[in-house]
């Protein structure tokens, strides 16, 4: 889509912090951070959320760079949360597909860290 800001960011048209990327996917630290580490996947592709038909390969490339994400962020052996919004009652402000990762610190119990 030409007006989605995920869509730009993922293929580099407007440049980001981006912390890993493939053929697939595009992974970049969020603008407001809710935790030490949070990092966005985004498919290169747009689709508005896990719902959309997705090829496979793009759902094991969200997968890949997930694990990818976590060890090049220090996260991988301490732990960390991974969330998908989907649509205005999960409050899904962009609408393209994305998966937060979030540790860094203890995250409490709730599905987002305690502030």
């Amino acid at each position: 889509m030409d007006d989605c800001i995920f869509c730009k960011i993922a293929n580099h048209v407007i440049e980001s912090d981006y912390v890993y990327e493939d053929e697939y996917v595009t992974a970049f630290k969020d603008a407001e951070p809710q935790a030490p580490v949070h990092v966005l996947i985004v498919p290169k592709q747009h689709y508005v959320n896990f719902s959309d038909d997705i090829p496979g390969e793009v759902l094991a490339a969200i997968g890949h760079a997930i694990k990818e994400v976590a060890a090049k962020t220090g996260i991988d052996k301490d732990g960390y949360r991974v969330i998908s919004n989907a649509g205005d009652n999960a409050d899904q402000v962009v609408k393209h597909l994305h998966v937060h990762v979030l540790g860094g610190e203890f995250l409490g119990t709730g599905l987002l860290p305690e502030k």
